[in-house]
């Protein structure tokens, strides 16, 4: 069942909430004559989408971002650093190394901060250019272009493919089709493999996935992750930025006359209609754009950019590469689609630097000069101290004791020497060893008996401070406090 009488602006200039809230509203609902005892559908599917190979600026800048991003993420597993991988999160033992650095779950706080830092980071590069984020740098994105590759190389260009697809099967259309799924398993195994492997040291975890001797949780996650990169870039593809991602979403919340996106100047493109290359197109009332609709053609999504800012549009600069192409070939100016605001659309002046942007700008720059301060400046020991459950007893000496449990957790990628000390009661005495030696990475329990004359406690409940120290780096320490009990002073 369809809608008739849908409403469609012919003017593609429309205020952004407009075109990203309104992209049809319908204004007449036609009940279709359907006989008794049949149905019909009321979605209908959705048709694929064939791309057409293209070059242009705009696809050189994010094929060489995919190619850094693909060096990021698969070489970084590799690395050495100090005899093991340079980043690596040891789940089993609650280590997180990253080069130099230890990270434990009581550090879960910096992760928590580095996610608001990515989050404010969006945001700022979506008031001021849109959705650069998706076109250029996300996973989703990137992976989707490398499978459309594996497409192109095996079955051709957009025609070929199409025509493959009408075709009945036979040998050459089994063998490209097959070639294109060997493609694309084979990077959906090597991703879920990288993946897996920041968990499980991969210079491991490869020799055990061929010999089968890998852990239960290593082959599931391998073959999962295999199989939702395979499912995402291969077969969703512009269903997850559409219909998944609630980027496209909140987007128009962060979007303004000035924020930069892809769009089709219809003062210089109207009236659209194909001439000859020589031809007086003006005397014919004619503007720049030929209707070649290979603005549509290129673009991962389907859409055509011509009807204006619309929600399936991730901002890859794809359909800007082929109007160029095209306006070249013809000896026309470039830029009929291009990277503008509203306001330029409109005649009106943009503004880049304006309040929004930047508030989110010192706002970013704020937390990252936190984030970075509290990084360096975290202690390599840790301290935690679990008091005794009897609140006190009295010692052979007469004296007051109470009992502690000192969880001491080094930190650092090295051995240490660490000094225990109390405070916070004049005449508090330390029973046991000071100097506690520590591996890199471990944690240790040092049971700790404090005691006090009973003539020098000054309540029955007093505040006390630990300290440890590292002796041979004396900025190395921590401090926790606790409380010191005692009988009932009259």
């Amino acid at each position: 069942m369809t809608l008739a009488g849908t409403y469609q602006p012919k003017h593609p200039i429309q205020p952004l909430w407009y075109k990203l809230m309104s992209q049809q509203i319908p204004v007449k609902n036609v009940t279709p004559n359907i006989p008794k005892g049949q149905s019909t559908d009321l979605y209908a599917s959705s048709e694929k989408i064939y791309t057409r190979a293209f070059s242009g600026v705009f696809r050189n800048l994010r094929r060489m971002g995919g190619a850094l991003l693909f060096l990021l993420y698969f070489g970084t597993v590799w690395l050495n650093y100090d005899g093991r991988q340079a980043v690596w999160w040891n789940l089993p033992e609650r280590k997180f190394y990253i080069f130099g650095s230890t990270f434990w779950p009581q550090d879960f706080v910096l992760l928590s901060a580095l996610l608001i830092i990515c989050a404010f980071g969006l945001f700022f590069i979506t008031v001021f250019a849109g959705r650069v984020w998706c076109g250029y740098t996300c996973p989703q994105s990137v992976f989707t272009w490398v499978f459309m590759w594996g497409e192109k190389v095996t079955e051709g260009d957009r025609n070929q493919r199409m025509k493959l697809d009408k075709a009945p099967m036979s040998a050459n259309k089994f063998m490209r089709k097959f070639a294109k799924h060997s493609i694309w398993i084979g990077v959906s195994l090597a991703t879920a493999i990288t993946f897996v492997g920041y968990f499980s040291p991969i210079r491991e975890l490869i020799p055990d996935l061929f010999t089968l001797s890998a852990s239960g949780w290593a082959l599931f996650w391998v073959g999962f992750l295999t199989l939702a990169t395979y499912g995402n870039a291969g077969w969703l593809r512009e269903q997850v930025c559409i219909y998944m991602c609630p980027y496209a979403r909140f987007q128009s919340v962060m979007f303004d006359a000035d924020t930069l996106i892809v769009s089709y100047d219809p003062r210089r493109g109207e009236a659209r209609g194909p001439r000859k290359k020589d031809a007086d197109y003006k005397a014919q009332g004619l503007g720049d754009c030929i209707d070649c609709k290979m603005c549509v053609q290129v673009c991962p999504t389907g859409i055509d950019i011509r009807d204006g800012l619309q929600l399936e549009c991730i901002g890859c600069a794809a359909c800007i590469d082929a109007c160029d192409s095209i306006m070249e070939k013809m000896d026309y100016p470039k830029g009929l689609i291009s990277y503008t605001t509203e306001h330029n659309l409109t005649g009106h002046k943009t503004h880049l630097i304006r309040p929004r942007l930047i508030g989110y700008a010192i706002a970013l720059i704020a937390m990252m000069s936190v984030f970075v301060w509290a990084v360096s400046s975290r202690s390599l020991v840790g301290l935690d101290v679990i008091k005794d459950r009897v609140m006190y007893r009295e010692n052979q000496d007469g004296h007051i004791e109470n009992v502690y449990t000192l969880k001491i957790m080094n930190k650092a990628q090295h051995d240490m020497t660490v000094v225990i000390s109390a405070d916070g009661i004049e005449g508090l005495e330390f029973e046991g060893n000071t100097e506690i030696k520590a591996a890199a990475g471990e944690v240790l329990s040092v049971p700790v008996e404090l005691s006090i004359p009973p003539e020098k406690l000054p309540s029955s409940a007093n505040k006390i401070m630990f300290h440890v120290k590292s002796m041979d780096d004396p900025s190395i320490n921590s401090d926790a406090d606790s409380r010191f009990n005692g009988p009932s002073i009259r």
